[in-house]
């Protein structure tokens, strides 16, 4: 678990599936990130369980501090198509542009680079998501090559480990 400022953040499981579905069915969330039905969620989520048990990083749920309230997810997904670790992030729109996706994208990132070996990460970002790319901007993403993730081009932006941060 990670705590931030405003933030809590905890290792998604399939007992999230109905908010994960929750999310994922704003119009405004899934023209970039898709929409999924229960089977389908329970699916994923069960693959990140997979994914903290075998290299043990994931996606967490973010939840707000003061409330518990289930706001979106963020965390560290291995792409083994590209041999790379992700930082993405997701929020419910009501929730966006309070700083929460970059809060929480950081306290992963502060993770990902204190607990694991990776010399960067990564951020796919589909054309046109504007917010997400001043996510990764504020955080110190550049874009660095095109690529396809499940059939859908995505822009490759890339974080290099800091120096001295081993």
């Amino acid at each position: 678990m990670i705590e931030t400022e405003r933030l809590t953040l905890r290792p998604l499981a399939t007992s999230d599936a109905d908010a994960f579905v929750e999310l994922h069915a704003d119009p405004e969330v899934n023209r970039f990130v898709g929409a999924y039905s229960r089977q389908q969620a329970l699916e994923r989520l069960a693959g990140i369980e997979r994914q903290w048990a075998e290299r043990g990083h994931g996606l967490c749920a973010v939840e707000l501090r003061s409330s518990g309230e289930f706001i979106g997810r963020s965390g560290l997904q291995y792409w083994p198509q590209f041999d790379e670790v992700e930082l993405g992030w997701t929020l419910r729109a009501e929730h966006w542009g309070r700083g929460y996706a970059t809060e929480a994208a950081r306290a992963c990132l502060d993770w990902g680079f204190a607990t694991l070996e990776a010399d960067y990460f990564t951020a796919l970002i589909r054309p046109g998501n504007m917010q997400s790319v001043r996510v990764a901007e504020r955080l110190g993403f550049a874009p660095r090559r095109q690529d396809e993730l499940n059939g859908s081009p995505v822009t490759v932006h890339v974080l290099d480990r800091p120096t001295g941060h081993r």
